[in-house]
């Protein structure tokens, strides 16, 4: 087994997640066996009770782990699962060692970071590898050299390093002065700071504005003690998918190869290329408003985002995306008229009560105006609940999320929830079957297949009370778990007005997008200015 360590400098958010990506597709493509495991210095046990300002979105695993978005990243690239366990973070070994110490596994001994600390997190590490049946396993180390809390996990990658087949990688971030001039001393101090922990880095991958000029690359060579030929420019491109082919141009792949003494087996960058140039040569434009709540840090709905520009992609389209805090509409309910420019509402997942009353008139505006409608988890609830309050003349529907008091519960908390009063880990998680009622749309557009599996994260549902009132109504619920639970809703009489408790996002895939973004995508190319009912 071989491990490439990607570490990063100077600051958080410079993109190791997609460099780590990056190099597992390149090595996919020389036909090499490889997975990626994200460790995070934090001591949250996992992702899963962390607001969206705070780490960005969290990422839902096929088997229910709420992980760190980075991981995502991974299987968009990879074009494979990966695991829960594949998040390790200082909050998992520390609760692990803990509870190792008071089952009396160390007596005798003086329970300390080094050696207890390093040996869980290597003896995971190997573990993960071994079950993954992987040649070269990728770990991108969390934060930035220099923290605190990422000492001890940059000391596994130091003992790990004293082994053959290990290659480190750095990124880091080449900022530009005023005059254009590429700055390499916040590089050398980034370097500098790592070597005193007792690694140096084999390759550097520089994060900058515009590609790396030679003289900023034989700059880095001498002050960090690496060959010019290992220096990789990894400058802003405008499609992240185009990252593994700027390094292979520059002979990444090949150094790869070469330093872990892997034996390619195939040259399969091909097909990942057409899939780039797919995206790139996209020409129309569909423009679509995304009705949410953390609109400020678009971090929060990455995957949603990339799930979009993979289904526009396979239409032939580019999709802008235009955020619309709802709680405008809240203060101003004219304002929704707003969304007249778009060709279609979207309203993604979400926790809590602020912008949810606009939201609410988003919805509506979408199905008064037959403007193609697609909701997600919470968008799928609040649709539930518009269509109760304004067709099913239950004015004051809700859910007890939001309005506990409320006469009319259309959405509940999941009753085997009830009594839990721990946050973490706690919701319904993960991939769950789904069946699909024939003849209906969604049935239609997963192409006749009586089940399917999506991952969810969601603590409420549909009341199955207002079932019959709502159905009575026209609201069709298509899809439903097999023990019960609403899925899948749509109407039948509109252009496109869907909504699904399951999260299509975190299984789509560049070249490979989720049925649901691409059929309402589809819609929304060909739908006209929105104009009222009668």
């Amino acid at each position: 087994m071989k491990f490439i360590f990607v570490t990063g400098g100077v600051m958080s958010g410079i993109g190791k997640g997609i460099a780590a990506a990056s190099l597992g597709r390149l090595l996919k493509g020389l036909g090499v066996s490889v997975t990626c495991i994200k460790v995070d210095p934090y001591l949250n046990i996992d992702a899963g009770t962390m607001g969206p300002y705070q780490h960005g979105e969290v990422w839902v695993t096929e088997d229910g782990g709420e992980i760190d978005m980075d991981l995502g990243h991974y299987e968009r690239f990879l074009s494979q699962d990966i695991p829960r366990e594949h998040n390790i973070t200082s909050g998992q070994i520390y609760q692990s060692i803990i509870e190792k110490e008071r089952r009396g596994e160390y007596l005798g001994q003086t329970v300390q970071i080094i050696p207890h600390f390093t040996d869980e997190v290597k003896r995971r590490l190997r573990s993960i590898g071994e079950r993954s049946k992987s040649e070269v396993v990728i770990v991108e180390i969390g934060g930035t050299v220099g923290d605190i809390e990422s000492l001890p996990m940059l000391e596994v990658a130091r003992q790990v390093g004293t082994e053959n087949g290990v290659l480190f990688v750095h990124v880091t971030l080449v900022p530009e002065s005023n005059t254009g001039e590429q700055k390499t001393k916040p590089t050398q101090h980034s370097v500098a700071t790592l070597r005193e922990v007792g690694v140096q880095p084999d390759v550097i991958i520089a994060r900058s504005e515009t590609p790396l000029s030679e003289d900023a690359k034989r700059k880095i060579a001498l002050f960090c003690n690496v060959p010019p030929g290992q220096v990789i420019s990894g400058h802003n491109v405008d499609n992240v998918y185009r990252l593994p082919l700027v390094y292979e141009e520059q002979g990444l792949g090949r150094l790869l190869q070469e330093k872990l003494r892997l034996r390619a087996k195939a040259h399969r960058m091909g097909e990942w290329r057409r899939v780039v140039e797919q995206m790139d040569g996209a020409r129309q434009r569909v423009v679509i408003a995304m009705a949410g709540k953390y609109v400020e840090n678009t971090d929060s709905y990455i995957s949603l985002n990339e799930a979009l520009k993979h289904a526009a992609a396979s239409l032939g389209a580019r999709v802008e995306i235009r955020y619309v805090d709802t709680e405008q509409f809240e203060e101003n309910p004219e304002a929704v008229e707003n969304l007249r420019g778009a060709r279609g509402v979207l309203v993604p997942g979400g926790f809590g009560s602020r912008g949810t009353e606009g939201k609410l008139l988003a919805i509506r505006y979408a199905r008064e105006r037959r403007l193609p409608y697609l909701g997600l988890c919470f968008g799928f609830q609040l649709a539930t609940i518009e269509f109760a309050r304004n067709v099913a003349g239950l004015k004051r529907a809700h859910s007890t999320e939001i309005d506990p008091k409320t006469p009319y519960p259309v959405v509940d908390i999941l009753s085997h929830l009830r009594d839990v009063k721990s946050l973490g880990g706690t919701m319904r998680l993960g991939a769950q079957p789904i069946k699909l009622r024939p003849h209906t749309r969604v049935h239609h557009i997963y192409k006749g297949q009586e089940v399917i599996l999506e991952r969810h994260r969601h603590r409420y549902e549909i009341n199955p009370r207002f079932i019959p009132r709502l159905e009575d109504k026209g609201l069709v619920f298509s899809g439903v778990s097999p023990d019960g639970r609403m899925e899948v809703l749509e109407l039948p009489q509109h252009p496109f007005y869907m909504a699904t408790q399951f999260h299509p996002e975190f299984k789509s895939r560049p070249g490979h997008p989720a049925p649901v973004l691409r059929a309402f995508l589809e819609a929304a190319s060909h739908t006209r200015a929105p104009v009222k009912e009668n």
